[in-house]
């Protein structure tokens, strides 16, 4: 007779459920934890892309008289006022600014300045400015030509601080995931003057 108890409790199935949950509760957590990961960095993608457009066309309405002096934030006071744009742009969008609104920039090229922030982010955030970027474009019929059109080009790149980096060992002990990386966007207007 403890012989046939014994096979009995062989082929009842009580804590089963327990053991699938605890064996696909770490994947549940992964693909929740990166679903909402990758959603806030499109977010923040999103976020980025309107500081660079409204940096752009901020840049492009703005006089080039001023482009040999040098302003209060170490670059022409139009320059400053776009740094000022992408700074107020962020903080509207309730993304840290990492200190953008006080970086001071620094000319890279001819008629490019780029200012580096990396007060309380987890990298630098970068803004490249570059007021007299040329590009072509073609029109259609009945102007059927190349023009070369000066614009105001305005590139961000932002830190992100990936959650997902920190869950995934969770499945894969050894997993090496950035802990950060930068979200890029650039945007460019024609100078209106």
């Amino acid at each position: 007779m403890t012989r046939f108890a014994n096979l009995k409790n062989l082929r009842s199935t009580e804590g089963s459920q327990i053991v699938e949950f605890a064996v696909s509760l770490p994947l549940l957590v992964v693909l929740v934890v990166g679903i909402f990961d990758f959603g806030a960095a499109f977010n923040l993608k999103q976020k980025i892309h309107n500081a660079a457009l409204l940096a752009a066309r901020t840049g492009a309405s703005q006089t080039t008289r001023d482009l040999s002096l040098t302003g209060n934030c170490g670059t022409p006071d139009s320059v400053c006022a776009i740094r000022d744009t992408v700074a107020n742009s962020l903080t509207a969008a309730k993304v840290n600014d990492c200190g953008l609104d006080s970086a001071t920039g620094s000319s890279t090229g001819p008629l490019t300045w780029t200012f580096t922030a990396n007060s309380g982010c987890p990298g630098t955030l970068t803004l490249t400015v570059n007021r007299g970027f040329l590009y072509t474009t073609t029109l259609v019929a009945p102007f059927e030509a190349n023009y070369t059109i000066e614009g105001t080009r305005a590139t961000v790149s932002y830190p992100y601080r990936w959650q997902f980096s920190s869950v995934i060992q969770l499945v894969t002990p050894s997993a090496n995931y950035p802990g950060s990386s930068q979200i890029h966007s650039t945007a460019t207007v024609p100078n209106l003057n």
